[in-house]
């Protein structure tokens, strides 16, 4: 048993029962390294830097995800593979990753998460630097590595927000963590850009992952130096880990009563139980879906409707000319941050007077989205420049949930099976989403394409027809987020209460 005077708060914060504070080995080197409180007066400056380092850590994570689709064309020349054999490459990094995340989400609630953090980086990192290497006989080998990028960035993924949450409260949590979630697009969108501008320099798609590997270790010295070695956990003793900031502190109310440990079998089962829960989870999974399609093909997209279009000639050169790339990430970075704030400060206004605010601000901008998504389409072959805009606010639309959902997810689930709800929303979404949805656009595309004459033409409607899948499940993501709506405040009272 710990000795609980070893964690005096000192008057900041009432101190969490012991079987809470560590779990298994880490329980051994508690009265070494103190935990990092938060005050009730605000936040250390130290917080701010802890944050910033997670911030620039999910920038180099993002962006390793979307190096291959900046670079989607060279690398389907340079293995000489189909379109279906193309999008496997983001279907198999996105399977890796869902099926880490359980994993993680289990360690992070129960061990030193700065450890499994700094693993992560450096395990991506490596093997990131590593898949630079591989020649063109070896396709498979850049396959394998993918995945295993996948399982690097599953752990960061997981566990980085619950960091920043124990940080801070309430209003602060909500700009901290709508900062964090805004690196998602600005690093996707920086992949592309990234990826693009060295195989513009260098003539060789390579050197772009060389680049983030670097960066990756920059992160690492900065999380081992400046992020403590832990953090105090959120309990039901504390405030609940939700950036709306409408729960009360459990420990100030005589009727609750502290929750007892749970295996991860019951957490499970309590968590199905979650209507409101398994609900957004789905329309996260429509959103996933979408965003995965359209990281993956629509630079790919737009170079063959140029092709139709006479506006560029048919790339036979080694180096393709990477602009739609380069145009495409500075529209996801800047529609990223755009939307990301739009639906934090949404959200914050209409919580004032509707409950239900967060999921039907997530229904309407889902369906918003499907209708600006599938008008892109419609336009392509004959008005490149509509079809930009009309992309740049479909993925508006879809950023404005984003620090939403996950905002819904913190208050209708306990803080003890947060990290928990995490990891299976992250292995529910992508296996059913991004996992999904770049292999199935190109198999269908495969599909259209070999049942009619080789042609740019063909290729270009190939493609097209495949695409407008993602504008039917943005609508029924749509309708997901609206049953959300349904449970929400029942769910969220329920929250409350344990």
């Amino acid at each position: 048993m710990q000795n609980p005077d070893a964690h005096e708060n000192r008057g900041l914060q009432s101190q969490p029962p012991p079987e809470e504070q560590n779990y298994g080995a880490t329980a051994a080197h508690v009265r070494q390294r103190p935990f990092v409180s938060v005050s009730r007066n605000g936040p250390a400056k130290r917080d701010y830097l802890i944050a910033a380092v997670l911030c620039y850590a999910n920038l180099i994570n993002f962006m390793d995800w979307f190096l291959v689709p900046g670079t989607l064309i060279d690398i389907q020349k340079y293995f000489e593979l189909s379109d279906g054999g193309t999008g496997l490459l983001q279907t198999v990094f996105i399977l890796c990753y869902m099926l880490a995340a359980p994993i993680f989400g289990y360690l992070g609630d129960r061990y030193n998460r700065k450890i499994i953090l700094g693993a992560g980086i450096f395990f991506w990192s490596v093997v990131t630097l590593g898949s630079s290497f591989i020649s063109e006989s070896l396709y498979w080998i850049f396959f394998l590595s993918r995945g295993l990028v996948g399982i690097g960035t599953a752990s960061y993924s997981t566990i980085a927000p619950t960091i920043i949450a124990d940080l801070f409260e309430e209003g602060r949590r909500t700009t901290m963590l709508s900062i964090f979630y805004i690196f998602i697009p600005v690093g996707s969108g920086l992949g592309y850009v990234l990826a693009a501008g060295m195989a513009d320099v260098t003539g060789d798609w390579h050197w772009a992952f060389r680049i983030t590997p670097c960066m990756g270790g920059l992160a690492l010295v900065l999380l081992i130096l400046l992020v403590p070695h832990r953090t105090q956990r959120r309990t039901a003793a504390h405030r609940a880990l939700s950036i709306s900031g409408t729960i009360r502190v459990a420990a100030e109310r005589p009727d609750v009563h502290r929750t007892a440990k749970t295996t991860w079998c019951q957490d499970v089962i309590s968590l199905a139980k979650n209507r409101s829960f398994v609900w957004s989870s789905l329309g996260l999974t429509a959103m996933a879906f979408v965003t995965g399609a359209l990281g993956m093909w629509v630079p790919l997209f737009l170079y063959r409707a140029q092709v139709v279009q006479g506006i560029v000639p048919p790339c036979l050169q080694e180096s393709c000319n990477s602009s739609n790339s380069i145009i495409f990430g500075g529209i996801t970075i800047g529609t990223g941050i755009l939307g990301v704030v739009a639906g934090a400060e949404a959200a914050r206004r209409l919580r004032k007077i509707n409950n239900k605010a967060d999921p039907l601000i997530c229904a309407t901008s889902m369906c918003i989205s499907a209708l600006c998504l599938y008008t892109a389409l419609m336009v392509a072959q004959t008005n490149i420049l509509s079809t930009f805009i009309f992309i740049a606010f479909g993925e508006l639309f879809l950023s404005v949930n984003w620090a939403v959902v996950t905002d819904i997810l913190l208050y209708v689930v306990t803080p003890r099976q947060q990290s928990t709800a995490i990891a299976l929303q992250i292995l529910v979404s992508h296996l059913l989403g991004d996992a999904s949805s770049p292999y199935l656009i190109g198999i269908i595309s495969n599909a259209i394409q070999a049942k009619n004459a080789h042609s740019f033409q063909w290729n270009f409607w190939s493609m097209q027809y495949s695409f407008t899948v993602c504008a039917f499940v943005g609508v029924f993501g749509g309708g997901f987020f609206l049953l959300t709506s349904f449970y929400i405040e029942e769910d969220r009272k329920e929250a409350e209460q344990l």
